[in-house]
């Protein structure tokens, strides 16, 4: 598996107010919400390609299908993602991790807005991606 760089890293918010209260209202971070959607983020902070605020309901949305998480599943603190060098290494990403022994959340796929991921739940609680982002690499 070839990491090319940490994509993104974004707190899963129970509360998706109460944590904006902090990222957002006190700590000043230039988080703005997706259109139709309760996620924050932004690419414009020093020293991280994506930061953000996912919503858990919106986690669980993006890993099961559902809004609601599920009760047998441990509820993820945090998200991060590895960027990898095209949509077809995500899927020999996935593969590897399944030969390693790991359970993937769900396999390689291509979200509504244009990235392709496969996650995992870590055994710290953390949801993994490893994910192909198009606008990291400038020419696609």
């Amino acid at each position: 598996m070839d990491i090319r760089f940490i994509a993104g890293f974004a707190v899963i918010a129970p509360d998706p107010a109460a944590s904006r209260g902090l990222y957002l209202d006190t700590l000043g971070l230039p988080l703005e919400a997706g259109a139709g959607s309760d996620y924050f983020h932004s690419e414009g902070i020093a020293g991280a390609k994506h930061f953000g605020v996912w919503p858990l309901a919106e986690a669980a949305e993006a890993c099961f299908g559902s809004p609601e998480w599920p009760k047998d599943v441990t509820v993820p603190q945090a998200s991060v993602e590895f960027e990898v060098a095209d949509p077809a290494a995500v899927g020999s990403a996935a593969a590897e991790l399944r030969a390693a022994g790991f359970e993937l959340v769900h396999d390689a796929r291509e979200e509504p807005w244009g990235q392709t991921v496969a996650r995992l739940l870590s055994a710290e609680g953390l949801i993994v991606g490893i994910s192909y982002a198009p606008w990291f690499h400038g020419t696609d």
